[in-house]
């Protein structure tokens, strides 16, 4: 087929057990689709890839409709219009939307959202620091979270794109940061580069003691982004009217029977902790207030950023496996495309 007028495409061809194959997925390539009345083509120029595509990809229901074997891979990307036939976007347009894992899209234009220009940043980072994950770790920790200066908090996956933020803006409201990665070059990043007080490698160091030597006063609000046994353990060192914020539970998103034992749970019943879960989509009528604190802290260089870009739509699936492997550095992403005005 001439890849002129090709729209590549990974299709879900089976319910994932346990790790992410890449037999799961079916590459697909079929004609670019034309506009109708009142719709858009969209080029997606990058496609985001985050621990919540495993939760879509297994058939079921979450916040979204469950996903049917054959169906395009949902995922989050940004792309450009190409060609307009909806009165409220022109082709040049800039958008993100859940338009999925293919390289053309056609949208009536009720998913997807226009990008502003005036901020003049990276286009990449209106798949991070500005966009969802930006929303999620400023309203998780300052909504749910709700910290104090001097309060202790200890953030899971410290080194991940949300991870990272979050402890940014914990440090920002004058909180004690300790971060839990799993490598010592990510301990590094997050203290010297970050600006943590502490970070713990949780694949050489026993948490729970870990924790308790990092966090001599204990812990104050604890940002969840894994679930399992460092939820746990971070629930044995929680303080009296702490908060635990739920945002993710990677670790237990590939197993067949998720392991999710307690021992401390009488510590939430004693110290009378409260643990809330959320979903960025929950705050989505409050976007702009957290995407202007958002860039101005990007602007006033008080919130750092990386980003880990895979090339080629064809490595979607592998990009997906290194996310849940550890492997990524910074938010992971993969180009579908050039931007504008780039080859």
């Amino acid at each position: 087929m001439n890849a002129l007028k090709c729209n590549e495409q990974w299709r879900l061809a089976a319910f994932p057990q346990g790790d992410i194959r890449l037999s799961d997925f079916a590459w697909s390539e079929e004609r670019v689709p034309a506009a109708g009345e009142g719709q858009i083509l969209v080029r997606n120029i990058y496609l985001s890839l985050d621990p919540t595509n495993r939760l879509w990809a297994s058939g079921e229901e979450t916040y979204l409709p469950a996903l049917k074997l054959g169906d395009i891979m949902r995922g989050i990307t940004l792309g450009i219009v190409e060609t307009s036939r909806h009165p409220k976007f022109r082709c040049g347009d800039l958008v993100t939307g859940t338009l999925g894992w293919q390289r053309y899209a056609l949208s009536d234009g009720s998913d997807v959202s226009r990008l502003p220009r005036e901020n003049r940043l990276p286009l990449v980072t209106y798949l991070g620091v500005m966009g969802s994950t930006g929303l999620t770790a400023y309203f998780g920790l300052l909504e749910i979270g709700r910290p104090s200066p001097g309060e202790t908090v200890l953030v899971s996956a410290a080194a991940g794109s949300v991870g990272s933020l979050v402890g940014q803006i914990a440090k920002l409201h004058g909180c004690r940061v300790v971060g839990l990665t799993g490598s010592q070059a990510k301990c590094r990043w997050i203290v010297d580069d970050l600006g943590f007080d502490a970070a713990i490698n949780y694949r050489s160091e026993k948490v729970g003691e870990a924790i308790g030597v990092k966090c001599p006063d204990g812990v104050d609000i604890y940002f969840d982004n894994v679930g399992g046994d460092i939820l746990d353990a971070a629930m044995g060192a929680i303080n009296l009217h702490g908060r635990i914020v739920v945002c993710g539970q990677i670790s237990q998103y590939n197993m067949q029977s998720p392991q999710q034992v307690f021992w401390h749970m009488h510590r939430f019943l004693i110290h009378r902790v409260r643990m809330e879960a959320f979903i960025v989509i929950d705050y989505l009528p409050r976007a702009r207030e957290g995407l202007v604190a958002l860039a101005q802290w990007v602007k006033d260089g008080k919130l750092k950023y990386r980003f880990d870009i895979i090339q080629g739509l064809e490595r979607a699936p592998a990009a997906l496996s290194r996310l849940f492997a550890g492997s990524n550095d910074g938010k992971q992403l993969v180009q579908i495309s050039a931007e504008p005005g780039v080859g």
